[in-house]
């Protein structure tokens, strides 16, 4: 099986790592070699955040290069932009159409960039657009959108549901995993 890339990129506080955790754990079940590479840009400060998850018979690195990626799953829209060229042609980009305003954008530097999934769609991108924030809000908290872009991954991906409902019950403490599992099953729900 040749060596497949999905990379997760967001905001800091996004939950990312959490996700990565999800994706991996599912990969790893699969009897699949897995590399993860987690590079953390001004995260404490709501700064760029990428996760590389590759997986295969045997992976040797976990970077990903541009042009190399199967999936991106951006938690914010202007990350989705700004880390786009790393889709591999023919790949799929799942974006929250959250919009988190940067630096530039807050001091009026700036204007946050409009009608992104629009560009990328024009662009010939495979793009699924989710309202994330709404359905982790529905499912009990804003925190548990990353979640719901997990739930919507799954459905891009060839492994069963259950496959997922185990790696939520590894990754997520006990106390949130019902939330979580709600949030997962709203996310996949999107992909009929």
């Amino acid at each position: 099986m040749e060596t497949k890339s999905i990379m997760i990129v967001g905001v800091g506080g996004q939950g990312s790592l959490l996700a990565s955790r999800i994706l991996g754990t599912v990969l790893l079940s699969q009897g699949y070699d897995v590399k993860v590479s987690e590079v953390h840009g001004m995260s404490q400060r709501g700064g760029s955040v990428v996760t590389y998850v590759k997986y295969g018979e045997q992976v040797n690195s976990p970077v990903v290069t541009e042009g190399e990626a199967d999936l991106i799953v951006s938690f914010e829209l202007l990350e989705a932009a700004r880390w786009v060229s790393f889709l591999k042609k023919g790949g799929h980009l799942v974006v929250s159409n959250q919009q988190l305003d940067p630096m530039p954008v807050i001091t009026g530097a700036m204007q946050y960039p409009a009608n992104i999934v629009d560009t990328l769609t024009g662009l010939g991108i495979d793009v699924t657009a989710v309202n994330a924030l709404e359905l982790a809000e529905q499912a009990g908290t804003a925190k548990a959108s990353n979640v719901v872009l997990m739930g919507v991954l799954s459905k891009k991906m060839s492994f069963d549901e259950q496959v997922w409902i185990d790696a939520l019950t590894a990754c997520v403490p006990e106390k949130f995993l019902e939330l979580n599992k709600k949030a997962f099953a709203l996310g996949r729900e999107v992909i009929a």
